[in-house]
């Protein structure tokens, strides 16, 4: 993991999620507020048996802290937009390794892999090997997979079929071309249960690109961009196409 500490000094300025979070929007101009930390720790201790160390919860009370201190927040104050959405943590097992997402207010604060408690002792003499963008769009598949496909979604499969490949040509009957069928068939289709969701695209992903690289902190930045910059909020899905390559790419970099 690699979330920073609250870095603003204290001031007449609260510390906001801005400050420490790589968020968007309204969310990154609201200050960290002690109820809003409260949440996310049980939300923590509800989904992973304990408080992550170094986990958005530890960032978010430190900073709260320090807001309170200061006299910037009240002790029962909650942000405005955690109070409306909430904060969620999700855990996904995949491939022996769990994908934990931490959001607040629907943004992704956090994401990161981990090897699956059961089978770390099986594994411990295995180096672990580079997960691939083709694994990262599976992951997605399980974490997101009821969500129906939309542009945005498309858009970042387009750009993860692009890096993959090395190749800007799109492969009929690929992932980005049935992305993009299942976008556009949806956006005219009036009930949710009967859209094309994203595990029907994305699940055996791998198996559907013809060829496939390691995941890269470049590979998740284009693939963020495609995502946000083809949404009307021009954030990112919470444990979605973007934030699991994201997630790759950050347990890549610490295996090498």
């Amino acid at each position: 993991m690699s979330q920073e500490q609250p870095r603003r000094p204290q001031g007449q300025d609260p510390i906001k999620y801005g400050d420490v979070f790589d968020v968007y929007g309204d969310l990154a101009q609201m200050p960290i507020a002690p109820e809003d930390a409260a949440m996310m720790q049980s939300a923590e201790a509800r989904v992973l048996g304990k408080t992550q160390p170094g986990g958005a919860s530890s960032v978010m009370q430190s900073a709260a802290t320090r807001n309170e201190q200061a006299g910037l927040v009240g002790h029962q104050d909650v942000t405005d937009i955690t109070g409306d959405h909430g904060v969620t943590v999700t855990e996904t097992t995949f491939h022996g390794r769990r994908i934990i997402t931490e959001a607040v207010g629907g943004q992704v604060v956090e994401q990161y892999v981990e090897p699956n408690p059961v089978e770390a002792g099986r594994t411990s003499a295995i180096k672990e090997s580079a997960i691939t963008i083709g694994e990262a769009l599976e992951a997605t598949a399980q974490t997101v997979g009821h969500k129906p496909v939309d542009q945005s979604d498309a858009s970042a499969i387009q750009a993860a079929e692009v890096r993959a490949t090395g190749s800007n040509v799109i492969t009929p009957g690929g992932l980005a071309a049935m992305a993009q069928s299942a976008a556009a068939y949806n956006a005219d289709c009036k009930h949710d249960q009967d859209k094309v969701k994203l595990a029907d695209v994305l699940t055996g992903a791998t198996a559907k690109l013809p060829a496939d690289k390691a995941a890269t902190l470049q590979d998740a930045e284009g693939v963020a961009s495609a995502e946000a910059r083809n949404n009307p909020d021009a954030t990112a899905t919470p444990g979605g196409v973007a934030a699991s390559v994201a997630a790759a790419a950050r347990l890549n970099e610490n295996v090498k």
